[in-house]
């Protein structure tokens, strides 16, 4: 069954891996604690920072929120295989529009 739409856990899991770059202390800090808010534990939060998660369909997710608009053939391998994981194009399109709002 395809995933329609992003889910909160998603979403807040690949801003995490986007923004772990951000020296911004208190941007970080809401970012916990929206994660937080959604169940996520201390180490799902630390693993997404670091760009992956326990999840399987998350870490296809992110990465290709990573890959987005960077390397072409890989973002095609990427999105293919986020497909097959049960993604719809619609959230593979919704995790690139968030991966864009982060690449500025």
């Amino acid at each position: 069954m395809k995933t329609p739409v992003l889910d909160e856990r998603t979403r807040i899991s690949i801003e995490l891996a986007m923004a772990d770059d951000s020296q911004d202390a208190e941007f970080h800090q809401r970012q916990e604690i929206k994660a937080r808010a959604l169940g996520m534990s201390g180490a799902e939060i630390d693993a997404a920072r670091r760009g992956w998660s326990f999840d399987a369909r998350t870490c296809i997710a992110m990465t290709l929120a990573v890959v987005a608009g960077k390397d072409p053939q890989r973002h095609r391998e990427q999105v293919g295989r986020a497909l097959r994981a049960g993604l719809s194009s619609q959230a593979c399109h919704d995790i690139e529009a968030l991966a864009a709002r982060f690449s500025h």
